[in-house]
């Protein structure tokens, strides 16, 4: 079990590394914040940390926030010259939020795991 917590912890930090390098450019760094996101959330999945259901739900956020992006650029933008009203942001803002609720609960997960709290998950 023990090796499952160091693999748990490497993820994490990976993870959080991938989200703050990401963070330079948050337009770019989009596509490396995500799976950042998703290697923390699966980092706190193997520990059975108590704070998985918060990083999983970041990642949710994240990905839905990238994805409106992604839509909404190949859609030609917003604001400006192109005709779609600058409300459709608000479509992006599920991955801020997931970013911020992510480095929370990297946070959350790293001090657990320094104060010995997490369970492994049981069997069955």
């Amino acid at each position: 079990m023990k090796a499952r917590m160091v693999l748990s912890n490497v993820l994490v930090i990976v993870g959080l590394l991938a989200m703050l390098v990401g963070a330079v450019d948050p337009l770019e760094g989009s596509f490396v914040i995500l799976p950042g996101s998703g290697i923390v959330a699966l980092g706190a999945f193997l520990a059975g940390s108590r704070h998985r259901m918060l990083l999983g739900g970041a990642f949710i956020l994240i990905a839905l926030g990238v994805g409106a992006m992604v839509l909404l650029s190949m859609w030609g933008g917003i604001g400006g010259r192109s005709g779609h009203s600058m409300w459709w942001g608000l479509f992006i803002l599920p991955y801020p939020v997931g970013w911020v609720l992510g480095l929370a609960g990297v946070a959350l997960r790293l001090i657990e795991s320094f104060r010995g709290r997490t369970r492994p998950r049981e069997k069955g």
